[in-house]
């Protein structure tokens, strides 16, 4: 894949993960009975990002925990070999929470499907919103982000690449061209 264009840079990551922490603590009042959960891989990271900027903007930690969807996926049975099914990590009750699900591209909605199916499996939260680092469209299922960093406009030639420190060694979010 041939990278087209770099939509966000280290220091546009940066800000949209404290806009986004911003608006969390504006639309929930504050922290209380807040917790996230980010979807495995680059979900995880974007959720630990925006605990520690809640943390540092109104000096309270919250619960943070990691879900693995892959055995709630619909296109399980189209994947070939045997699914890498990695560790949820949910070491808390999400009964009655305000539980802000984290991912780091919305896409056609069917990943966010499978994490709130994934997610009634450990209890009733009393809401759950969704945040995304970029929203590209394409919506294939009546799901949007509560809370995006960027909104994308993107052909369905296109991908969007989320690259992030704790995993790529960079930060940064190009959109490149797929080849056939």
């Amino acid at each position: 894949m041939e990278e087209k264009a770099k939509i966000l840079d280290k220091e546009a990551v940066a800000r949209a993960i404290t806009r986004i922490a911003h608006e969390i603590l504006e639309k929930n009042k504050g922290t209380e009975a807040l917790c996230l959960v980010g979807i495995r891989n680059r979900g995880v990271y974007l959720a630990k990002r925006l605990a520690n900027s809640i943390k540092n903007i109104e000096g309270i930690e919250v619960l943070t925990g990691a879900l693995d969807i892959t055995l709630y996926r619909d296109d399980l049975a189209l994947a070939s070999g045997q699914p890498l099914v990695r560790k949820t990590e949910i070491d808390f009750d999400i009964n009655n929470k305000i539980l802000v699900l984290v991912d780091d591209v919305l896409y056609t909605g069917r990943t966010i499907r499978a994490a709130l199916d994934a997610l009634i499996d450990f209890g009733r939260p009393k809401s759950i919103q969704l945040a995304v680092l970029v929203d590209r469209g394409h919506r294939e299922l009546p799901i949007r982000a509560d809370y995006s960093g960027k909104n994308i406009p993107t052909s369905k030639n296109e991908s969007v690449e989320v690259h992030l420190q704790e995993r790529d060694g960079i930060d940064e979010v190009t959109i490149v061209d797929k080849k056939d």
